[in-house]
């Protein structure tokens, strides 16, 4: 059972790749951020970059001001973080080798299932609502099309009324 801080899971998107930081990733296996990094460095054969990669400051201070993280001037991180992509956090319970990472391991693959799910629900949604448009416009083309014909059979005559024959009586 994934523990609270597996509630707290936060996938970023950097690099147009959807991501787990490394602080994030390194508190969902129970070890300090510092340790996953040095496990990492030490196993660098198993993380090619489609599997992990360093953010740069631009990228960090992006990610700051969307995510709302403390600042670098009040004892923050020294360092710029690691991303890891699903692969990448995968491999990196491999390296830690513990139960807890291995549990951990099944809620990523589980987090990154749903939200491929959630997109792929999204992306034909949108296909739908593209498909409903195209048939709209055609639907307007012909519905403006029997106004035009029907206008004229609505308007009253231009000309005036003709003179009433037979017998009146006015008052």
């Amino acid at each position: 059972m994934p523990s609270p801080a597996a509630d707290l899971l936060t996938i970023n998107t950097v690099r147009e790749t959807k991501v787990i930081l490394d602080s994030d990733l390194a508190g969902l296996y129970g070890v300090l951020t510092k340790r996953l990094n040095e496990a990492t460095r030490r196993n660098a054969a198993r993380f090619p970059n489609d599997f992990c990669f360093q953010l740069t400051r631009e990228e960090v201070a992006n990610l700051k001001s969307q995510i709302a993280t403390s600042s670098g001037a009040h004892g923050g991180r020294r360092k710029l973080p690691w991303a890891f992509t699903e692969h990448g956090a995968l491999m990196a319970a491999t390296v830690l080798n513990s139960p807890r990472a291995v549990q951990m391991s099944i809620f990523i693959v589980r987090a990154f299932l749903r939200m491929r799910e959630e997109l792929a629900s999204g992306a034909t949604i949108l296909k739908r609502l593209a498909a409903i448009d195209r048939k709209l416009l055609v639907h307007d083309v012909v519905l403006r099309d029997i106004y035009r014909k029907l206008q004229p059979l609505l308007s009253p005559p231009l000309t005036p009324p003709k003179r009433e024959i037979g017998f009146h009586v006015k008052p």
